[in-house]
């Protein structure tokens, strides 16, 4: 992927992470960050950083160890599935 398209595309890619963590108001506590700044991001209002990037990216991340974890604990109760 080139820079240029990087950068265009980073809007709509931030808001499939929003949408990944749960919506706005979800990512918003996730993130520590107004939902009103959130909707200026992904509209293009506001320019997405490096930095909140790599923030979104370790919500992500923890969000799926935390769900690794819930199902494991399932499997454990219920057995594998």
């Amino acid at each position: 992927m080139s820079a240029p398209s990087a950068i265009q595309d980073m809007p709509e890619h931030f808001a499939h992470c929003i949408q990944v963590l749960g919506g706005t108001t979800a990512a918003s506590r996730r993130l520590g960050i107004d939902e009103r700044a959130i909707r200026r991001f992904i509209n293009g209002e506001r320019p997405i950083s490096a930095g909140l990037m790599q923030d979104t990216a370790k919500a992500l991340n923890l969000m799926a160890a935390e769900a690794t974890e819930a199902a494991a604990r399932i499997a454990a109760t219920f057995g594998a599935g």
